[in-house]
C-alpha cells in the first residue's frame, strides 16, 4: 500500500491548558455498579463474578448520582459484573435520568429479560449495548458459558422490543477473528445501529491467555476488513434511498490509528468527520468502580490509576486535584518512548489508548497496536511480536507485562 493511499490527517496540538481549567469535566462516565456477574467470561478485565467487598450502598450510590449531576455529566453507562443484578439498578437509572443524564447499559445479556428491559426503560434507560464476541462457537468459548450467544441475542431483541436503542460491541482476538463479516451481516439484519469494535487487551483474565491476543501486525488486516464492512453497508444504504439509520462500524479507543480508514471508522456515517485525538481519560471521561474507587477511564488497571475513593473525598476534589486523575490533561510528549517517540503523530496521538499500552508493556507511552506503525515498519521489512515476560497477579483490573521484539517479515 502506497503512502498516497493514506488519509492525511492534520496534526493539531492537544493544547489542553485552557480546556483543563474551563472545559474538562466528566462528560461521559462508566460506572461499575456491582461486580456480581452471571457468566464466567474468559477475557473479563475486572475478573468479576462475586460481589466486590464494600460495594456502595444505595444511599452512597445516590450521592454519586448527585455529584455527577452537579458536575454536568451528560451520559452514564452502567456496567458490572452485570449491572442488572444490582437490586437498586432501576433506582439509580431513575435518579440519573431525573438529573438530566442520558443512561445506557452494557451487558453480556445472559439474563437481560423482557421484564428487565421494560422496567429499566420505564426508569429512563435509553439504550442497551450487548457484548457479542463472535458467532456462537467463539462467543460461547470466550464467555465460558454454553448458550451465552443465544441469550445475548435474546437480550438484544428484548431491548429492541422495549423501545431501547440497541448496539453491539465486540472484542476482537484470535478466537473470533474469522467471524467479523458474518457477525456484522447478522447485526445489520437484526436492526443493530452501531457496532463498536475494540481489541481484547491483556487486562484481567485476558492477561492469563496471551495466546488469544492478536499480534500487532494483524491490526492492518482487521481495520481493512472493518472498513470493507462499513463501505458495503453504506453502498446498500445509498442503493436503498438512505432510508432509516445507516449501520455504523465504530472503532473504539484501542484500535487504529492513522491509517487510510481512520476518519471513516471514527466518524458517524454522513456526520462530521473526526479522527483519533488522543486519550481523553480524566479530560472528558471518568470510571467508577463499585466500591467507590475512581479512575480517569474505566478500563485503566486499578493499581497504577487509583485516583481516590468517594468515601474519602468528594468526586469534585478527586477530579480537580488528583494527579493520577489528571495525567492526560497534564502530560506532553515527554513520556513517549519506543516507536511512538519518533512518530509524526505523537503529539496528538499520545501513543493511543493508555490502558492498552500500560497493560501490555507495563507503562503508557508506546503502543504496538497501530496501523500507521505497522505500515512504517513493514517498509523496513520488519514486524513486531509481543513476548509475555510477567504474569498478572490475579486481582481485579490487573495486568502482566510483554516485551516487544522485532523480527523479519516472513516471505510469502
Amino acid at each position: 500500500m502506497s503512502d498516497s493511499q493514506f488519509v492525511k490527517v492534520p496534526l493539531p496540538t492537544r493544547n489542553l491548558e485552557n480546556r483543563d481549567t474551563t472545559r474538562a469535566f466528566p462528560l461521559y462516565v462508566v460506572w461499575e455498579i456491582t461486580m456480581k456477574c452471571d457468566q464466567p467470561c474468559q477475557h473479563c478485565g475486572s475478573r468479576s463474578g462475586r460481589v466486590r467487598e464494600s460495594e456502595l450502598s444505595t444511599d452512597e450510590a445516590m450521592e454519586v448520582v448527585a455529584a455527577l449531576v452537579r458536575m454536568g455529566t451528560r451520559e452514564c453507562t452502567l456496567i458490572g459484573g452485570e449491572a442488572y443484578l444490582r437490586e437498586d439498578c432501576a433506582q439509580l437509572i431513575e435518579g440519573l435520568t431525573k438529573g438530566g443524564i442520558r443512561v445506557s447499559m452494557q451487558t453480556g445479556g445472559r439474563a437481560f429479560t423482557a421484564e428487565r428491559a421494560a422496567r429499566f426503560k420505564a426508569a429512563g434507560l435509553e439504550s442497551l449495548g450487548v457484548s457479542i464476541d463472535g458467532l456462537a462457537k467463539a462467543h460461547d468459548q470466550l464467555r465460558g458459558n454454553l448458550g451465552s450467544f443465544s441469550a445475548a441475542w435474546k437480550a438484544l431483541m428484548a431491548a429492541r422490543d422495549a423501545g431501547l436503542i440497541i448496539s453491539a460491541n465486540t472484542q476482537i482476538n484470535k478466537v473470533n477473528l474469522p467471524d467479523l463479516e458474518e457477525l456484522a451481516a447478522r447485526f445489520r439484519r437484526e436492526g443493530v445501529q452501531t457496532w463498536q469494535c475494540q481489541l481484547t487487551g491483556p487486562l484481567g483474565k485476558a492477561a492469563d491467555q496471551p495466546e488469544r491476543i492478536i499480534d500487532p501486525w494483524q491490526i492492518v488486516e482487521i481495520m481493512d476488513r472493518l472498513a470493507a464492512i462499513q463501505l458495503e453497508a453504506m453502498r446498500e444504504y445509498e442503493q436503498g434511498g438512505r432510508k432509516g439509520i445507516p449501520f455504523n462500524v465504530f472503532a473504539n479507543n484501542n484500535i487504529g490509528y492513522f491509517g487510510p480508514h481512520e476518519k471513516m471508522l471514527r466518524s458517524t456515517p454522513y456526520g462530521k468527520e473526526t479522527h483519533w485525538r488522543g486519550c481523553v481519560a480524566g479530560i472528558y471521561s471518568l470510571g467508577i468502580e463499585s466500591n467507590g474507587t475512581l479512575k480517569a477511564c474505566p478500563t485503566l488497571p486499578t493499581a497504577p490509576y487509583n485516583a481516590g475513593n468517594i468515601r474519602d473525598m468528594s468526586l469534585e476534589d478527586v477530579w480537580r486535584g488528583s494527579e493520577i486523575m489528571r495525567f492526560a490533561r497534564d502530560r506532553g510528549t515527554d513520556e513517549l518512548w519506543g516507536f511512538c517517540k519518533t512518530c509524526d503523530y505523537g503529539e496528538v496521538c499520545q501513543a493511543g489508548c493508555s490502558w492498552t499500552a500500560h497493560s501490555t508493556l507495563g507503562k503508557r507511552g508506546n503502543n504496538p497496536f497501530c496501523y500507521h506503525r505497522v505500515i512504517q515498519l513493514r517498509k523496513k521489512g520488519i514486524r513486531e511480536r509481543l513476548i509475555p515476560v510477567e504474569k498478572a497477579p490475579g486481582v481485579p483490573f490487573d495486568f502482566g507485562r510483554f516485551e516487544i521484539r522485532e523480527e523479519p517479515i516472513p516471505s510469502e
